[in-house]
């Protein structure tokens, strides 16, 4: 038998150069002893090391996701997983793809410890809980957490990126990690009665975590299976948290039994009146652009506001002489609740300052007031609103023109000509020059900035955006010539 000593828990590199000598000696796994013990000492344990086979030593080498595998396995606190390393290590010799086999016994159960050590790194990320704390060398923050494995120098790297501007220290019952703001350092293991006291900001954190504790979504089952009791011992919140399951079923009650909360009555009469299937003597008529806006918020005349974050209304001076229709919100505008601050409205507020038409002057809309798109992984891509969907959103655009009175509308792209003339209208043909509008208004059409963004051609775009710079400026003088 060969007895092997390890330097301490996790001397990988003491276990891998053992290995290679065993294994060069052909010393089969069931010969061979791993035990650990205190500091450096002697790897054989007292005996001389074994002799190499007679002859050269039979080359072997061993895949790049075994060393990988080893150095998370030697993590755990499983005493078997030294003799398990060095069998699988033994085997590979003859099986190159062993660990490929995940139904093998040993590949399975080495694959086991390594979920085991991954979760525990897991854990500690999230479970640490530091306590602020002052001294000589200024303010610093301890903590101390008893990991399930032997984590502390795979772990700690994550808080010295997260950290890197503060001085804090992770005290466990293994290792200990030190961040000084330069260097991470790692030193012996202490007892819990090292930790510090509370700090004030644990008391805040209480409360926060009481008042954002929902009964009503508690499960109890998901909840131990993602915060185990055997880490309640580092979380402040913890003590918190029987009280709060206690009542959680009252909690509940109380909340289903509550009347349901309803918007102010002003609010909520121009809600109810807007969303009619049409407007009609005594229906709901908008007194104010602000009223407007706010009765959009709950339009349900088509199905966008599904999916949509928010209506976007028109902006502007109530008594603007011209009126700016676009198609639709795009991602930004959507977000923002504001109509073209996105990269669309950028570029049109470029060309409105080359035109020499000052945008706060101009009362600025859509057509559709909703943004419409097609998820596309993390991205939410423009899709072009339909027939109905202008049809239906055109009635918000009545009330906008109704309200503001401009000399002249400007439509900018297809979508915004169809709504503010009622027809199609070939851009290309009918751009550039005025134009009625049903009820005896006046209108312009150019192009929808959107199109240049979509220009592939430099020197096309640039054309293309002189263009439309001089249609912009063809339409304040309009709007300025109109009475």
């Amino acid at each position: 038998m060969e007895l092997i000593r390890l330097a301490h828990q996790t001397d990988f590199d003491g276990w891998r150069t053992a290995a290679r000598t065993l294994r060069s000696a052909g010393v089969p796994p069931e010969r061979a002893v791993w035990t650990v013990g205190e500091g450096q000492g002697d790897l054989w344990a007292g005996n001389a090391p074994p002799r190499p086979l007679d002859g050269p030593a039979p080359p072997f080498n061993v895949p790049r996701d075994f060393i990988e595998l080893a150095q998370e396995v030697v993590c755990h606190r499983a005493e078997d997983r030294w003799s398990l390393l060095y069998s699988l290590l033994w085997r590979l010799m003859g099986e190159p793809q062993l660990l490929k086999i995940v139904t093998d016994p040993e590949v399975a159960r080495a694959l086991e410890l390594r979920r085991n050590v991954v979760k525990a790194v897991h854990k500690m990320h999230a479970f640490v809980r530091f306590r602020r704390v002052a001294g000589a060398a200024g303010e610093t923050y301890v903590a101390w957490f008893r990991p399930e494995h032997l984590i502390v120098e795979g772990a700690t790297p994550f808080f010295a990126r997260r950290f890197a501007a503060m001085r804090w220290s992770i005290l466990g019952p293994d290792r200990s990690a030190y961040w000084d703001g330069r260097r991470l350092l790692f030193g012996p293991g202490v007892p819990r009665s090292a930790a510090p006291p509370p700090d004030d900001l644990e008391a805040l954190w209480r409360t926060y975590y009481a008042h954002i504790f929902n009964p009503a979504r508690m499960k109890l089952a998901a909840m131990r299976a993602e915060m185990p009791k055997q880490y309640w011992g580092n979380l402040p919140e913890a003590s918190l948290i029987p009280d709060l399951i206690a009542g959680a079923g009252a909690r509940t009650e109380a909340m289903v039994a509550a009347p349901a909360t309803v918007p102010p009555k002003r609010a909520l009469k121009v809600m109810q009146a807007a969303n009619r299937d049409a407007p009609h003597e005594g229906g709901f008529i908008a007194s104010s652009t602000e009223e407007v806006a706010a009765a959009i918020q709950g339009c349900r005349r088509c199905e966008l506001w599904r999916n949509a974050t928010q209506g976007v209304a028109g902006a502007g001076p109530r008594d603007a002489r011209m009126m700016i229709v676009g198609e639709q919100p795009g991602d930004v505008e959507d977000l923002k609740g504001e109509p073209f601050v996105g990269p669309a409205g950028q570029l049109l507020d470029r060309a409105l300052a080359e035109a020499g038409v000052d945008r706060t002057q101009a009362y600025v809309t859509n057509a559709v007031k909703h943004f419409k798109f097609e998820p596309r992984g993390k991205r939410r891509l423009h899709k072009t609103p339909d027939t109905g969907e202008i049809r239906a959103c055109r009635w918000w655009l009545e009330q906008e023109t109704r309200l503001v009175k401009p000399n002249l509308i400007v439509a900018l792209g297809g979508t915004a000509a169809s709504s503010v003339f009622g027809r199609t209208v070939a851009i290309t043909r009918e751009r550039g020059r005025e134009l009625p509008v049903s009820g005896g208004g006046r209108g312009f059409v150019t192009f929808h900035p959107s199109y240049l963004l979509r220009l592939p051609d430099e020197a096309a775009k640039a054309a293309a955006f002189q263009t439309f710079v001089a249609d912009l400026r063809t339409a304040g003088e309009l709007a300025s010539a109109l009475a």
